[in-house]
């Protein structure tokens, strides 16, 4: 935005690969980048050498026969789901007296991503435009995600930092979150797990082969992660005293073990297990981070300080006071009394040095007394440097031994160690809006001592983005990635609500050249003893900050694994079966369908299929299925989607015309891990009745080799809801066709659910939505989020970023400078961001699309785009 704003965000001037939106899924099979059947081709031991360094085994480790040596994994494509830009979400919510000039486009801040010829679109997939970065929100399972960021856009050797929080590492009884807004989890319940719609790959409490998968599924994502990174960069894996042991020899067979840098052991509760937990031996009250470099000859650090307290070194117990000194009394130095006012404290230290040095072994004069350095050991300086020393006051006897005066205030900072003790996590420290949320200061201090402003931080294990959250804190790009909806969707509200101090920049132009941070001296025995300028130190975690400005979220997109099937339905589902290790993809659905049947949203009603048959044939219903309801049996046809493509538009209208053909189904059931954005539910008639068709979301595990849960009954299809909405003008009244000119709103009625049991239409409370999204333009291949409203949490939880743009738009105002910007946040903007009514949308001209995204509390995702 416009120089003079007091909001602003942080651009990057690095590229990134261009890739298809999900409406243009299929369109990168023609460029050259895209190969069939390309698959990773990594060594599965890059650094053990048998018979030199110690090795771990586990189950399958080479495979089932043993023998596999590398890691080939498909590759996948990943597409733009929508484009975020959060400063311009907050224009709306302030009027201005001055219009902001110089505002870039959004196709300017999304490198021209939106504004592409259609006959060069497929050549420039994979390319690297000059026209800036934007961050990426990634949903997918991370292994695939990373293998297409190598693969298909060249990112090998561009990321600084890798900040991993495996799941299943860290032993969490209750682990999934099945609302957004809710994360009270109880342990060992099962109704709350088998009711959540996204039951999530990442943190199964029980995997087929227990600790074996683990280990295999962590080798894996760690040996992309390592192509991954700079020559310089880090890999933090965040891990428990549970498997530490594991990971740590894991780690050094992929990174090896000359590249290990530290165990850092971080404090995450303040106080031991409760006595509900039935702990008989030690508590725990901290977890651990692994640290390992790329290369330890050229890891990037820069040290981290932390404010030097008195309490933390019981050797400062003594006091100058007016060039006196003495002991501190016991009450003084349990702080029970106060020192008295001009108080220097100080310690005594050693003021020799170990080895024999001649020019630093000579008598020491003190007080009378003549003195030689220890044994074996020598003076810290020369004769000369002594002297002066002596003549600042900076020797005394320690008992019969001379000694150095060191003064607590010599340097008010000390550098942190590997054991962090102010990371707890409990009491009222840091609201959580995720089960398994990590103290936001853990992943600072990891990001901040081996990247800079620029830099490229990847999370492989999102949760609640707050790696991301971090990294848009302190000027860093980001890559961030989640197999499940409701922790992306946790992320994304976190990202567009979020406000950060404005860190002056040494250049206002390239955000590489850094902030300007606070510096502090540090005076040394070295700079008195030979009269040089105290040292300098820089305080990474301290830039100056300019409160006269907020910073928000940078432009950011939305993306999915998953896109538009390119190839014939029995192909994809040959494809599928192919790429499922010979499981039988198809047969695990037909089992799942039986055992657990289909939720639609409420705990006490589901579709249990009594049988399920596959229909032998190429067309787009592959199976028949029979369930018992109200009015005796009752049968429904199914489409599977294929495993990681998206169920299509093309696909839905050929099983909905087979099924209308042949005219015997109440129910048409569409199976699918993710839909194309105009796929929606619909009542069809047919010459002989009716039949309903559903969009029906199958759960990730599904297409994850090896991690299936024991468990048959868990909720692995769940029915989507569709949204009601309406176009209303001023006077609340619904337009059923609007003309150019005319100003409109969309409204959110609700979520229409399907019930099969009851065969009605049933309407899902409004509150079960958690925001929703306005692209008031949409052109049919980028969902560009315009307006957004937040629904489902209390209002207040956002009066913090209320309050702190109001509180700077004051500030602003009150500025004397020459182009003072008169500020009013919009009050009528910011009570409607809690509410079902959009802002007025200007229609402009005939076919003007207006699309709608609403997300549930379940992590559910609908949309619906209404054509003027």
């Amino acid at each position: 935005m416009s120089d003079n704003l007091f909001i602003r965000s942080t651009n990057h001037a690095d590229t990134r690969a261009h890739i298809p939106s999900k409406e243009e899924a299929g369109y990168e099979q023609g460029n050259a980048k895209v190969q069939p059947n390309h698959q990773t081709d990594l060594p599965l031991s890059p650094v053990t050498t048998r018979g030199q360094d110690p090795e771990l085994f586990w189950l399958n480790k080479y495979g089932k026969d043993g023998r596999q040596e590398r890691l080939s994994i498909d590759i996948r494509s990943l597409y733009r789901h929508e484009h975020i830009v959060p400063e311009n979400l907050i224009k709306g919510l302030y009027r201005t007296a001055a219009p902001a000039s110089g505002q870039m486009s959004l196709n300017d801040l999304f490198g021209n991503a939106l504004d592409r010829e259609e006959l060069n679109k497929t050549s420039e997939y994979y390319q690297h435009p000059p026209d800036g970065w934007t961050n990426r929100l990634i949903q997918g399972d991370s292994e695939l995600v990373m293998a297409s960021l190598l693969e298909r856009e060249g990112m090998a050797g561009t990321v600084q930092c890798v900040y991993f929080d495996p799941p299943y590492g860290i032993k969490y009884g209750s682990n999934w979150q099945m609302r957004l807004n809710n994360r009270d989890v109880k342990d060992g319940k099962d109704e709350n797990l088998s009711g959540e719609p996204e039951q999530i790959k990442a943190f199964r409490d029980t995997w087929e082969l227990g600790i074996h998968s683990y280990l295999t599924y962590l080798r894996e994502r760690l040996l992309l992660a390592k192509e991954l990174l700079n020559e310089s960069g880090s890999c933090f894996v965040q891990i428990s005293d549970e498997n530490i042991h594991l990971v740590r020899n894991l780690m050094d067979e992929v990174f090896g073990s000359e590249n290990f840098c530290s165990l850092i052991q971080f404090k995450k509760t303040s106080g031991a297990s409760s006595p509900g937990a039935k702990t008989n031996v030690l508590g725990t009250v901290a977890d651990y981070i692994i640290w390992y470099a790329k290369s330890f000859e050229f890891v990037k650090y820069r040290q981290l300080f932390s404010a030097k307290k008195l309490t933390d070194d019981p050797n400062y117990r003594n006091i100058e006071v007016d060039g006196v000194r003495r002991r501190m009394t016991q009450d003084e130095a349990s702080g029970r009394t106060p020192l008295p006012r001009n108080a220097r404290v100080y310690r005594l230290d050693q003021i020799s040095n170990q080895g024999i040095i001649p020019p630093c072994i000579y008598p020491l004069s003190l007080e009378g007394r003549s003195f030689l350095p220890p044994a074996g050991r020598h003076w810290s300086t020369t004769p000369k440097g002594m002297a002066k020393l002596i003549a600042k006051g900076r020797v005394a006897l320690s008992g019969n031994t001379p000694s150095y005066v060191r003064y607590h205030d010599d340097f008010g900072n000390a550098p942190i160690s590997n054991w962090w003790d102010d990371t707890s996590m409990g009491g009222f420290v840091e609201k959580r809006n995720y089960v398994v949320q990590t103290n936001a200061k853990v992943i600072q201090r990891c990001i901040l001592m081996t990247t800079d402003p620029g830099d490229l931080v990847l999370d492989p294990t999102c949760g609640s983005g707050t790696s991301a959250y971090v990294s848009e804190q302190w000027g860093r790009r980001w890559i961030t990635i989640d197999t499940s909806r409701i922790a992306l969707n946790i992320a994304k509200a976190r990202l567009m609500t979020a406000v950060f101090p404005f860190y002056t920049r040494v250049s206002s132009l390239d955000i590489r050249q850094g902030f300007i941070y606070k510096k502090v001296n540090r005076v040394t025995l070295r700079s008195l003893a030979n009269d040089e300028p105290s040292e300098e130190e820089t305080l990474y975690d301290q830039p100056e900050v300019d409160k006269s400005k907020v910073r928000v979220a940078g432009p950011f997109t939305v993306e999915t694994l998953q896109g538009l099937d390119p190839i014939a339905p029995a192909a994809a589902n040959t494809a599928a079966a192919a790429t499922d290790s010979e499981d039988r993809f198809e047969e695990r659905i037909y089992d799942l369908l039986r055992s657990a049947g289909i939720k639609n949203g409420d705990a006490t009603e589901r579709a249990v299929f009594h049988r399920v048959e596959a229909i032998p044939s190429e067309g787009y219903l592959h199976a028949e299925g029979y369930y018992n309801a109200e009015g005796g049996e009752k049968k429904a046809y199914l489409h599977i989607g294929a495993k990681f493509e998206a169920v299509s538009r093309q696909a839905l209208n050929g099983a909905i015309k087979e099924c209308r053909q042949r005219g015997d189904a109440d129910w048409l059931v569409v199976l699918g891990f993710q839909f194309d954005t105009d796929v929606q539910g619909s009542q069809q008639s047919t010459s002989v009745g009716s039949f309903r068709v559903d969009k029906i979301r199958m759960n990730d595990d599904l297409m994850q080799e090896g991690l299936i849960k024991k468990d048959k009954k868990a909720a692995s299809f769940v029915t989507i809801g569709e949204p009601d909405i309406a176009l209303i003008d001023a006077d609340d009244k619904e337009i059923a066709k609007p003309q150019p000119g005319q100003e409109v709103r969309v409204e959110v009625r609700g979520m229409d659910l399907y019930d099969p049991i009851n065969d009605e239409v049933k309407a899902r409370n409004v509150k079960d939505i958690a925001y929703w999204m306005v692209d008031d333009d949409y052109d049919g291949s980028n969902f560009v989020v315009q307006q957004v409203f937040f629904c489902g949490g209390e209002q207040d939880e956002f009066s913090k970023w209320k309050r702190g743009i109001s509180d700077l738009a004051k500030l602003s105002t009150k500025k004397k400078a020459e182009h003072t910007l008169r500020i009013e946040l919009d009050e009528e903007a910011f009570d409607e961001l809690y509410g079902f009514r959009s802002r007025p949308i200007n229609v402009t001209r005939k076919g003007q699309q207006i699309a709608v995204r609403v997300i549930s509390q379940f992590g559910e995702e609908s949309t619906q785009v209404v054509k003027v």
